[in-house]
């Protein structure tokens, strides 16, 4: 899978921070991953009010209903009990916009200060999520303290 090195969303421009792939039980790629950063932002200032943008290519047919349950269990094991209660709308607003995908398909999750977080499914837009304190969240998953996968975060934050 080859992800662009730049990527500009509405005027706002993002350079390739790094890129990996997700492993299940060590020889199953799950799907493959690319962090993008705004110019002048480093990987240690990742989940700050900056302009990011993440990109998965999927290997497997995922359905949509599987993407709201791991996206809530995922954004708990990285926020408190009160700061999800806070999120919740926010998070049941994303859930809404994921639609099965298939094998080739790309999801992206764009974010800009003063914005919000778009989603879009190969390129076309999904729907828009305001608030820098979700989209924190919502990235976290990949990026956070307690993500999906360690080998995966270190090697979207691989340019600091």
């Amino acid at each position: 899978m080859e992800f662009a090195t730049n990527y500009e969303w509405n005027g706002t421009p993002l350079r390739l921070n790094g890129a990996g792939v997700l492993r299940y039980r060590v020889f199953i790629k799950g799907y493959a991953a690319a962090l993008y950063l705004g110019h002048g932002v480093d990987s240690d200032q990742s989940l700050g009010d900056v302009p990011r943008r993440l990109e998965i290519e999927y290997l497997w047919s995922i359905r949509a209903d599987a993407f709201a349950r791991v996206t809530v269990e995922e954004i708990s094991g990285n926020v408190d009990a009160p700061t999800l209660a806070r999120l919740r709308p926010s998070i049941d607003q994303l859930n809404e916009l994921y639609t099965d995908v298939q094998p080739g398909d790309r999801y992206s999750l764009t974010y800009v200060p003063g914005v919000g977080t778009e989603l879009a499914l190969n390129g076309r837009p999904r729907g828009l999520i305001e608030g820098a304190e979700f989209s924190a969240a919502l990235f976290a998953i990949w990026i956070g303290p307690q993500p999906v996968d360690e080998s995966l975060r270190k090697q979207l934050l691989a340019s600091s």
